[in-house]
């Protein structure tokens, strides 16, 4: 059944719950006034566990609890958060100064490239929600990274709050349809008196956490995708257009099990066999695609010039290079390595397309032998987990109120302003720099629009 009945099935379902839950609020928040007004009804009071919880923002429903004692768990290890989070803030300040200057970068280039508005270049695309970017596939791992990513970055300014002695008044989920979020609500009276480098650490809190736990799983993914074991056999990764193999209609990626009858098992077997063929000759290939073993009559091609003079007969197919996969990934921990796995999800080029194996389920990962069940389910999750995380961290860090960078840059300017006796001036720098920052967004993601409009 199309995926698209199981969407509005679920959405259905979530507005009838979500009206059921909206409409009997509504009825105790009634009946809560009427007992307030008339206090000698003789009625008891109003059930408090669930309905104050309980928060609609718009057809987002918000079920949140004051019970935040978790958070003053943290404060023994005081000391230690403050360091980690003091690291952060340098780290979240160069990510701000970066993002900044690509984005600037990225306008230049879209004015000199004139990008089609499609790819990554679509509007959906800039948003990093599952099954609507189409780089970003809606599944479990992705879901799991998704919520994950925020529920560690709103956790990150509950604790640090706790630490510098910021109040946090509730913490809650946020669900439409599905969980989408975590919230943590500091108190604000307290929030506003805290000032300098207590208030920038809780600020940065949640991107540091994403930006250290992208990278944890960053590391991870790389370490545990090199235990698997390339193929060794004769895989094909795909056939040359009007030669033996495609007119044959090959399919692929398949493995080669035999040659006319005879089973081979390494590439160097079947180079052995076509040594002795000639252009013209007739070849039975069979090949395991997909669990099935089919053959496939083939009439020998003569090689194309390109590709060096033999007299041999040509298959026209070219090979899966595994061990060679094999070595990009291992060599993935690395800061080039690093920028290489960002662009994994939209990298049309033929390593990116190798790597995908790390992200998505490929035809090539049933080749591999896998060191335990549901391994590359695991290296999934770990990709979007460093994926998410990583992405979530960054754009979070853009000098941009409301966005993190954009308070820390806030909370910087004020004090640097304060310290010099121009503090009236503060609030426009900080207003000027994140305007600066929007219209660059915005024009990354309509400019396309225009110059092909």
């Amino acid at each position: 059944m199309h995926w698209l009945f199981y969407v509005l099935l679920a959405v259905a379902a979530y507005a009838l719950v979500a009206g059921y839950i909206y409409t009997r609020k509504a009825t105790w928040e009634r009946e809560r006034a009427d007992r307030i007004a008339f206090p000698d009804s003789g009625e008891g009071s109003p059930d408090r566990s669930f309905w104050d919880a309980v928060v609609f923002y718009g057809p987002i429903l918000a079920i949140k609890t004051e019970r935040v004692g978790f958070f003053d768990r943290f404060t023994r290890f005081s000391t230690l958060l403050r360091l980690y989070a003091s690291f952060g803030v340098v780290m979240v300040v160069i990510i701000s100064v970066g993002i900044a200057l690509i984005l600037f970068v990225s306008v230049q280039f879209t004015l000199l490239l004139r990008p089609e508005p499609t790819g990554i270049y679509a509007p959906q695309n800039i948003l990093l929600i599952p099954g609507i970017n189409e780089y970003v596939p809606s599944t479990l791992a992705v879901w799991f990274a998704f919520v994950l990513t925020i529920a560690i970055h709103e956790f990150g300014h509950g604790i640090l709050c706790r630490v510098e002695k910021i109040g946090v008044r509730s913490m809650g989920a946020l669900i439409a349809v599905i969980p989408i979020g975590f919230f943590v609500e500091p108190d604000e009276q307290e929030l506003e008196k805290s000032q300098g480098l207590p208030k920038v650490r809780m600020f940065g809190a949640g991107i540091t956490n994403n930006i250290v736990v992208g990278a944890i799983c960053f590391v991870a993914l790389f370490l545990l995708a090199g235990m698997a074991v390339p193929p060794s056999g004769p895989v094909l990764a795909g056939v040359y257009q009007n030669y033996s193999a495609w007119d044959a209609g090959v399919p692929t990626p398949s493995l080669i099990t035999a040659i006319n009858g005879v089973p081979v098992e390494t590439r160097e077997d079947v180079s052995g066999l076509l040594n002795a063929t000639r252009p013209g000759d007739a070849l039975t290939l069979t090949v395991d695609h997909e669990g099935e073993q089919s053959s496939y009559a083939l009439t020998l091609s003569r090689w194309p010039e390109e590709l060096g003079t033999r007299d041999s007969g040509f298959m026209g197919v070219h090979y899966y290079d595994g061990p060679m996969i094999m070595e990009q990934v291992q060599a993935g921990v690395s800061v080039p390595g690093f920028f290489r796995f960002l662009t994994i999800p939209f990298d049309p080029s033929t390593g990116g397309q190798a790597l995908r194996m790390l992200a998505f389920e490929t035809p090539e990962s049933r080749f591999y032998q896998e060191p335990f069940p549901g391994f590359w389910g695991v290296v999934h999750l770990l990709f979007w987990c460093a994926w998410i995380n990583i992405n979530v961290g960054i754009f979070n860090a853009i000098p941009m109120v409301p966005l993190d960078g954009g308070y820390i840059l806030k909370e910087g300017v004020e004090r640097l302003f304060e310290r010099k006796g121009i503090s009236r001036y503060a609030l426009p720098v900080v207003s000027f720099i994140s305007s600066l920052m929007l219209v660059m967004l915005f024009s990354i993601i309509f400019l396309p629009y225009f110059l092909h409009g």
